[in-house]
């Protein structure tokens, strides 16, 4: 689609400021062909701003991009398609309506005007199983879990044959074996002679795939060093400016009193296929159950149905003695329950209204909140003030739209206000995600502190390290079946990586 081919792009003192928000400052990029170059920074740093003002989504408002030396305007995406830059973003573009094979289609200039869809489907589906990212090219995209919708934007902007391939947090959502055969594909790329630019939280990425590291804070580049030639602690200082530990106190409870007992459920996808196949476990109070998987195999169903966000089929969700099945969620909510979503821009908040009115989205009517049907704004203004400083969330007031916000900000402002009650049962799925290495020791100290408080905590995650440095108790979870029940102490990552993939030990 491009007629160059990209040697070395440059990102040349880039500005860019949002009201009351310097997000870079004189940023200097710089990514040569088959290089892969690791962006890193805290939520809100500016890496995704950078990366959209790359991309063609925003115009910076000054400095220069450059192509094999040569400056370029880049107006818009299309503009950067056609230049050979492509991206995968941390939240899909994706039209939710539309197949699979549709959304690859679009913007396409070599598909018939027609029935584009129909050369496409054949070399879609090659092209899925050449690697191994698997997805259905008539499958509708609200139809597919988060993880199924990050395959098809990788897929998308691999289709499209970019020489600079932008990846934002590609991996949070994939099982360890499906994070090897993307960093088998990666490598085949630069060796070809494209280049990638990867931006993640997990170090362990960063070692292991890239070979120069750029981090970010408060705007500014605060480190360049080639991968080699650094390692883990260094990199996670330099984006937080403080010692990170990489290790857990996760103190030996006896599990406590029962909370949760799922027994024989059974529900039914969006095209009404069974998700999740008679599954039955119990969780109780001090103790964190993790769910291991692929995203897909019916963790999404199983959250939903237990959050009342989705109807059962068959069987019972008993929280504390009471049978909540098939209640709503605000009954769900009152009975107990805190629910940190997978989709958080979804179902988390509601993105046309403020901080401070998201802060209390599920208790705006009671109290101290509202009186008599009527909103006491200076005690919600108040409490969400307290909810930012608690939980770090970087916004420039309480008064502007959440939508505005970092992902990781809105995931910080999301598990505060859901665990900051007396909840018996937490539902966190995939708590951490998109959140940089500072943001995620917290959470993850924050919810051992919640075990230990007498919480009973349902863990959805695809980070095997998570799961195993918090869970008591880890399933696995493949087509909608547990493989297995194992206790965290005895976890064999290779083990759990094979049954994730289904295969019976």
């Amino acid at each position: 689609m491009h007629k160059r081919k990209i040697q070395k792009l440059e990102m040349v003192d880039i500005c860019k400021e949002f009201p009351g928000v310097v997000v870079n400052n004189h940023v200097n990029l710089a990514v040569e062909s088959g290089r892969i170059l690791a962006l890193l920074g805290e939520n809100g740093a500016g890496k995704t701003t950078l990366m959209n003002i790359l991309y063609g989504m925003y115009r910076p408002d000054s400095g220069d991009i450059r192509i094999n030396g040569e400056c370029v305007f880049i107006r818009n995406p299309l503009d950067a398609i056609k230049l050979g830059i492509g991206m995968v973003h941390q939240h899909y573009m994706l039209i939710a309506r539309h197949t699979v094979a549709e959304n690859v289609a679009l913007g396409l200039q070599d598909v018939p005007f027609f029935s584009p869809v129909k050369p496409i489907k054949k070399r879609l589906h090659e092209f899925s199983e050449m690697y191994g990212l698997k997805v259905n090219p008539e499958a509708r995209i609200w139809q597919l879990s988060a993880g199924e919708q990050q395959r098809v934007e990788i897929v998308k902007a691999l289709f499209r044959g970019a020489d600079v391939l932008i990846l934002d947090e590609p991996t949070s959502v994939l099982a360890p074996q499906e994070a090897k055969e993307l960093f088998a594909i990666l490598k085949k790329m630069t060796n070809a002679g494209h280049s990638v630019i990867f931006i993640t939280h997990k170090l362990e990425e960063v070692m292991a795939i890239s070979t120069d590291v750029m981090a970010l804070r408060q705007g500014h580049v605060v480190g360049n060093v080639k991968t080699s030639q650094t390692g883990k602690a260094e990199l996670a200082r330099m984006m937080v400016g403080r010692e990170i530990s990489f290790t857990y106190n996760k103190k030996e409870l006896p599990p406590g009193t029962l909370i949760l007992d799922v027994n024989g459920l059974v529900v039914r996808n969006d095209r009404d296929m069974l998700a999740v196949k008679d599954i039955s476990f119990t969780l109780h109070k001090n103790e964190i159950f993790g769910i291991a998987g692929v995203s897909g195999n019916g963790q999404k169903e199983l959250v939903e149905a237990i959050t009342g966000l989705r109807k059962i089929e068959a069987g019972n969700v008993v929280i504390e003695g009471k049978d909540v099945a098939n209640l709503s969620p605000k009954m769900i909510s009152r009975s107990g329950v805190s629910h940190v979503p997978e989709e958080r821009m979804r179902f988390g908040i509601a993105p046309s209204l403020m901080v401070y009115e998201n802060s209390v989205l599920k208790d705006y009517d009671r109290v101290p909140f509202s009186k008599s049907y009527i909103l006491n704004f200076f005690q919600i203004k108040n409490y969400a003030k307290k909810l930012m400083e608690k939980f770090k969330v970087s916004a420039s007031s309480v008064n502007v739209s959440i939508k505005n916000l970092s992902g990781g900000n809105i995931q910080k402002l999301i598990l505060g206000r859901e665990i900051s009650g007396k909840a018996s049962l937490i539902v966190a799925s995939h708590p951490t995600y998109g959140l940089d290495i500072g943001a995620t020791e917290y959470i993850r100290e924050l919810l051992l502190m919640k075990r230990e408080e007498g919480a009973a905590i349902l863990l959805v995650s695809e980070d095997l390290d998570e799961l195993c440095a918090l869970s008591d108790r880890i399933a696995v979870m493949y087509e909608g079946e547990f493989m297995g029940i194992i206790p965290a102490k005895e976890v064999n990552r290779e083990e759990v990586g094979l049954m994730m993939a289904g295969v019976n030990m």
